[in-house]
């Protein structure tokens, strides 16, 4: 194939002609990841399933709905407080079929070696992702084994597909945000982002800061017995609550107001944040989700979710409104309001 691509003849090239070259920030969940998606892979595998760009693809087979995903885990480093990259893939695809609302019930895993690897370590991975597994309530049934040159592949990499059954009566999609939803937050956020960057740069803090990685299903099996009509799920990683709540308001072209005050935060990660000067909402989470429901249904929902282990420290943040459509907005601690808009690219990289 040439090198010499005719940007021309793409959808709207002009965002992408500013980077002919793939940079770390196309991976990163911000407006480069956005813009690779919507400029160049939604073009090329156009398809009404795809469109949505949700967390997975929702299909009809013979009056059955599934609900299906694949994701990609590259983080760096293998082992953290609070997880691994082994239970982090089965963890993340088990809520990328829950944010569908869906029972999640097999995956796959496809796993690419670098040489080099020991044996002892790919092992404990393996008996991580076998463990992560049976908490979620999911198989493993089908994979691959794939080994790259010394050099060329960080340890390992892992895929995971999965699919899992959606409920009658349950219709969840980005689109479906209305103005007068209540926005939940299922817990603190960035909890995941800054366990990592602890490890990476050697920071200590007086309590060690652990991933949140955890399997959702549960909790949102619960969360659909006593509101069916959840509106949006979405578990926000890479690039946090911000760029969740972003891609949430351009789907539906509605308006997305929060409030600072209201956004649980760990102190250790708000300690953290500040001194790496990151904002909280920009950080990624791995076992929290975010949902957007009747305001009418948002009190009953809020205790529901408080009720369940992954819920305890759920809260309100925010309303979706009619009001600037596709900008997120939050009031800040003095009164003001500040505009999230979504990042270029990614604050800190490979987190997942």
């Amino acid at each position: 194939m040439s090198a010499n691509i005719d940007f021309s003849q793409w959808v709207c090239p002009m965002p992408l002609r500013d980077y002919p070259q793939i940079v770390m920030g196309h991976g990163g969940g911000g407006k480069l990841s956005q813009e690779l998606v919507e400029h160049l892979f939604l073009p090329a595998f156009q398809n009404d399933a795809l469109a949505s760009l949700a967390d997975g693809a929702a299909l009809s087979i013979g009056g059955v709905r599934l609900a299906f995903s694949t994701d990609s885990y590259v983080v760096r480093p293998l082992f953290f407080p609070g997880g691994s990259i082994a239970d982090l893939a089965v963890n993340g695809t088990v809520n990328d079929l829950s944010m569908l609302g869906a029972q999640p019930l097999f995956l796959s895993a496809g796993m690419i070696i670098e040489e080099g690897l020991a044996i002892n370590t790919l092992g404990a991975l393996v008996e991580r992702m076998a463990a992560a597994a049976r908490t979620a309530g999911v198989q493993i049934v089908t994979g691959d084994t794939k080994v790259v040159d010394k050099g060329h592949g960080d340890g390992v990499y892992i895929n995971t597909s999965g699919i899992g059954l959606i409920p009658q009566g349950v219709n969840i999609a980005p689109q479906r945000a209305q103005p007068g939803d209540a926005i939940l937050i299922s817990g603190t956020i960035g909890d995941h982002g800054m366990a990592i960057m602890s490890v990476r740069e050697g920071l200590e803090f007086e309590t060690i800061i652990r991933s949140d990685s955890a399997p959702l299903n549960g909790l949102v099996a619960a969360m659909l017995a006593t509101a069916p009509d959840i509106h949006v799920l979405r578990d926000p990683t890479r690039g946090g609550v911000a760029s969740s709540l972003n891609e949430i308001a351009r789907a539906a072209k509605v308006g997305i107001a929060l409030e600072d005050r209201y956004l649980p935060v760990r102190p250790e990660v708000a300690a953290a944040c500040e001194l790496l000067g990151m904002d909280p909402l920009y950080v990624a989470n791995e076992g929290k989700l975010l949902a957007i429901a009747p305001a009418e249904h948002a009190d009953r929902l809020l205790e529901t979710m408080r009720q369940h282990p992954l819920g305890q420290d759920a809260a309100i943040i925010g309303h979706v409104v009619a009001e600037h459509p596709n900008i997120v907005v939050s009031k800040t601690g003095i009164g003001g309001t500040r505009v999230v808009s979504m990042q270029i690219g990614e604050q800190l990289p490979r987190i997942c």
